[in-house]
């Protein structure tokens, strides 16, 4: 079977950045593969095109461009926000304190949408947080392996996610 709309993918890969030679970023092996059904993921569409009609067995390798994968990293989404907000506990401990630069932070914003947030800077009353995606600004190379392929249930495809051996626990 092709990989096609609506079909169960399972895959191993490298992500490097750039191209074949730069930065390792994730290795999905084949032990701990990726599993996901075609068009209802959100995955970027340039991953989904350049997979598709690829069947079982078949090795890939492709490049999605900046502007097809994170974009451009935008200035305007590195922001200080208030070290007050920060100031409260959980499980018994001052986030406050366990924040560092480097680290990764879920905030909220304004309309209830979830956002991860990089620590850049700790400064006496603010926190300079980078809400670009890490892969901004970035080409992506992927290598790897089509490991399985077959149709979705139709559960599957009503529920717009890959269910287990066991079926839908939901």
């Amino acid at each position: 079977m092709k990989i096609t709309k609506n079909a169960v993918v399972t895959i191993a890969y490298n992500l490097n950045k750039e191209d074949e030679q730069g930065e390792t970023v994730e290795v999905v092996s084949a032990d701990a593969p990726f599993t996901f059904l075609l068009g209802a993921d959100p995955l970027l569409p340039a991953f989904e095109q350049n997979l598709e009609g690829l069947a079982k067995d078949d090795e890939f390798s492709f490049e999605i461009k900046c502007e097809e994968a994170y974009g451009q990293r935008e200035e305007d989404a590195i922001a200080e926000v208030p070290k007050s907000i920060f100031d409260v506990e959980v499980e018994g401990k001052k986030v406050l304190d366990e924040l560092t630069v480097g680290i990764f932070v879920p905030l909220q914003d304004p309309e209830g949408n979830l956002m991860q947030g990089l620590i850049l800077e700790i400064k006496e009353e603010a926190i300079l947080i980078d809400f670009n995606h890490p892969m901004a600004g970035f080409d992506l190379f992927f290598t790897g392996k089509v490991l399985d392929v077959r149709a979705a249930t139709e559960e599957e495809i009503a529920h717009g996610h890959v269910h287990g051996e066991d079926g839908c626990s939901h």
